[in-house]
């Protein structure tokens, strides 16, 4: 482990246990007691990770994240604190620090996180400047652009299978970027150096086509596009080619917009192929998953525009509240095209809600139905991962309790999901539910639910 460790605690015994601990892991040390030089650190440049105490002499560890965050993008944040309270660590989740941990603390376990954090942050500090000015061509150039949880544990996903040589399975909507997603695993991995190449179907559907395209990728990356598109002929000829590789074989990736093991499971897709390309599977979420992202993007779009030559475009309050009230059944893709069209048509710097509302007006508000299947009811869907979760246990019955157990996956989902369309307004989703507001929150307390407050539009 090594890097530089800043350590803010009013204790003196924890400040010497942990310069000790983190000094023979091989990192230097700066500790203090105030959080005004922490932050004068932190502004000098100093630190690759910062441990923490939220109660300090001269004010509360918990309100220096956003200073931190906006100082130093990407510094990760350990939160340690004695106030062993469920409000503390949500507050912690909500200020965006990496890490929370109670006092008293296992220093084994501290110092476990703590090598996380800076291996995380010198991957991100690697990767970041590389995917942000890739070059702007055109619209398959979708930002790799995320603070939302989805997106941050994406993130440590693609970090941790990056180096590996295990096949990747990249699956969501169109327009999500999981291309994007396979090429900076490439570009960020130890094969960077060696082609990345994109096997189209037309090229697999050839005889002599996979042994050319292993002969051009010569040990770097190659990713199967759409592979839930290949026909059974393809699929054979893929299964062969993977069987013949070699030592210094490439890096194999595919993607897929829906449910891939769905349609191997209803004999559309060949099982072998299936469990060769699934060595780990990353879902890139939708933009009606990750809402919180969408002004970030949104700004991407418009500095792209400008640097462009476009023109300087701005959002007003109003037309922002719009886009992120639209459902974007085109996810990245469709916000990018959306974006573009507002700042060439746009008259003015500030583009309002009625130019939003003219754009939107003449596009899909439904959203699309992945893996549904001939539009297979939710009690048929839930039927058929019951009857698979038994057939897991060979003959055998389940532990005792599969009720409960059973309404609690359902039960976390559609809280969630009706929390976020509410807004996080507990009296409103009480009322979607049809339940007590006393029984919602003590369900969201039970259940570790977060309720995350935004304005909706409905």
């Amino acid at each position: 482990m090594d890097g530089t460790v800043l350590v803010a605690d009013d204790d003196r015994t924890i400040r010497t246990v942990l310069t000790q601990a983190l000094t023979r892991a091989g990192c230097k040390v700066h500790a203090t007691s105030s959080l005004v030089t922490l932050m004068r650190w932190v502004e000098e440049g100093k630190g690759d990770l910062v441990i923490s105490d939220v109660i300090m002499p001269d004010g509360n560890g918990l309100d220096t994240l956003p200073k931190i965050a906006e100082e130093r993008p990407g510094l990760p944040v350990i939160v340690i604190s004695a106030q062993n309270t469920i409000m503390t660590a949500i507050q912690a989740a909500e200020a965006d620090a990496y890490d929370y941990l109670p006092k008293p603390f296992d220093l084994p376990d501290l110092m476990k996180r703590a090598s996380k954090a800076l291996e995380t942050k010198r991957r991100v500090q690697q990767a970041r400047p590389v995917i942000e000015e890739r070059p702007t061509g055109g619209t398959e150039d979708l930002p790799l652009v995320g603070r939302t949880p989805v997106m941050q544990a994406l993130y440590r996903l693609v970090a941790r299978v990056m180096n590996t040589d295990l096949a990747v399975l990249i699956t969501g909507e169109s327009g999500t970027g999981k291309s994007l997603i396979a090429r900076a695993i490439h570009d960020f991995s130890d094969r960077r150096t060696l082609p990345f190449v994109v096997a189209g179907a037309e090229e697999l559907s050839t005889l002599d086509g996979p042994a050319a395209i292993l002969s051009r990728a010569r040990g770097g990356s190659v990713l199967f596009d759409e592979v839930s598109d290949l026909d059974a002929d393809t699929q054979g000829r893929i299964v062969r080619m993977l069987d013949a590789l070699s030592d210094t074989a490439p890096r194999v990736m595919a993607t897929c917009q829906g449910d891939l093991m769905r349609q191997m499971e209803a004999g559309n897709f060949r099982q072998d192929l299936f469990y060769r390309l699934s060595g780990v599977t990353l879902n890139v979420p939708s933009l009606r998953e990750r809402v919180d992202d969408i002004p970030l993007l949104a700004e991407h779009f418009l500095a792209r525009a400008e640097r462009d030559g476009v023109g300087t475009r701005r959002f007003s309050g109003s037309a922002m509240d719009l886009i992120r009230a639209y459902s974007w059944p085109g996810n990245v893709r469709q916000l990018e095209n959306t974006i573009r069209r507002l700042v060439v048509t746009s008259p003015e710097e500030e583009i309002g809600r009625s130019e939003v509302e003219m754009v939107l007006g003449n596009q899909p508000e439904i959203e699309p139905l992945v893996g549904g299947g001939d539009g297979e009811k939710l009690s048929a869907s839930v039927a058929k991962h019951l009857r698979r979760y038994f057939d897991l246990h060979g003959g055998v019955l389940p532990p005792p309790g599969l009720y409960q157990r059973i309404l609690k996956e359902v039960e976390i989902p559609l809280i969630e999901i009706a929390l976020d369309a509410t807004g996080g307004n507990q009296a409103k989703c009480a009322d979607l539910l049809g339940i007590n507001r006393n029984t919602l929150r003590k369900k969201i307390t039970d259940l570790d639910i977060r309720v995350t407050r935004r304005r909706k539009l409905m």
